[in-house]
């Protein structure tokens, strides 16, 4: 039997935030943060935390579930409110998911809230029969947020020999081949002149284009400052001529590490150079937070990798050079709770409120 019911976080919880988050059935996610929450407080959003608890089935055998769920809002003038469950809810299956539907209904008739619709966008990782599943409970297929709905993740819990011999060939080659020719990389401290560079080596590989949004160079730093101040976020750097050639920003949170951002120059001489920088940052973070994954966030669906149109195909391959493991997970899907509500939304509100709001801060929507 499984049965939820939804609250608010205390104010002693909220205190807390990361280390209930960690606790989730699926270790959480770096999108459901403490930090994640406090960056997109300044850029348009509400966060709020929501609580999940009651009984859940597990190997047959009804237990306790608890999950702490970060949630976005926003108001919609004329429309109300509107729920983006980032990366959430965290749950053990499926199976769980009709239980957390029920109980977001419930709380916001109960407590009057003015939500519309609520965005959710589990870590459940997608099949025709989690699919259908999904669809038979209601909720409205919608389009994917995050770049990492497909991602390559690498198994990082073995040793920095054994997560080396689990490198495809031309990856292996590539970090080997770096470090012999004497490629070498830093983390470097996050001060504005690195921040800026990043920044700069970021729009040299067409991230401002179709490849992915580039958001300002101030969400960057303070989303940057913000992790590494919380001891979840560092950047390294490779250099040519003096000056950086490769910049990775990764992020350790809970059990699990992050390639959040990274950038080149083109037509660099250091052979490897990407890889040893990837090299390097996933075993420091084996090393200082113990990680046992690591996530490169982002390639094209695992039935799109040889798909040259994909405008992931680049990052794709350089990210499957690493790890053949491309998950593909649901990505987002809606709850209904005003019909009316979300037939305005869909039909034209949202399409408004995405329009005006990158006219207002030139930024995405979400």
């Amino acid at each position: 039997m499984r049965e939820f019911t939804a609250r608010f976080a205390t104010t002693e919880e909220i205190a807390n935030w990361d280390a209930h988050v960690t606790a989730n059935p699926n270790g959480g996610n770096l999108l459901q943060s403490a930090s994640f929450a406090s960056v997109k407080a300044k850029h348009g959003w509400k966060p709020l935390y929501l609580v999940y608890e009651g009984t859940t089935v597990r190997e047959g055998e009804t237990a306790p579930f608890a999950s702490y769920n970060l949630v976005l809002e926003k108001s919609v003038p004329s429309v109300g409110k509107l729920w983006y469950m980032i990366k959430g809810p965290d749950v053990y299956s499926v199976e769980d998911i009709p239980a957390v539907l029920d109980a977001n209904k419930e709380f916001i008739s109960k407590n009057k809230l003015g939500v519309f619709a609520v965005k959710i966008e589990p870590d459940i990782v997608a099949s025709e029969e989690t699919n259908a599943f999904l669809a038979r409970t209601g909720l409205v297929k919608s389009f994917n947020i995050q770049p990492n709905d497909s991602t390559a993740i690498l198994n990082t819990d073995m040793s920095e020999e054994d997560v080396l011999k689990s490198l495809s060939s031309r990856g292996r080659n590539a970090v080997r081949r770096s470090l012999r020719e004497g490629c070498e990389v830093e983390r470097v401290e996050l001060t504005e002149e690195n921040m800026r560079k990043m920044y700069a080596l970021m729009d040299t590989v067409g991230q401002g284009s179709a490849n992915v949004n580039l958001r300002s160079f101030e969400y960057y730093k303070d989303f940057w400052t913000t992790f590494e101040k919380a001891g979840q976020g560092r950047l390294y750097f490779t250099y040519e001529d003096g000056e950086p050639s490769v910049g990775a920003y990764v992020i350790n949170y809970g059990n699990k590490g992050t390639y959040k951002d990274g950038g080149s120059k083109p037509r660099r001489k250091q052979y490897g150079d990407s890889h040893q920088v990837q090299w390097t940052a996933l075993t420091d973070l084996m090393k200082d937070h113990g990680i046992v994954e690591y996530d490169f966030c982002g390639t094209p669906p695992s039935d799109q990798l040889k798909n040259k149109e994909h405008n992931y195909y680049g990052l794709g391959l350089f990210k499957t050079s690493f790890t053949k493991t491309v998950v593909d997970f649901v990505g987002v899907y809606d709850q209904v709770i005003s019909p009316a509500k979300y037939k305005l939304w869909n039909s034209f509100a949202e399409k408004v409120m995405r329009q005006l709001w990158v006219r207002k801060t030139g930024q995405p929507f979400y």
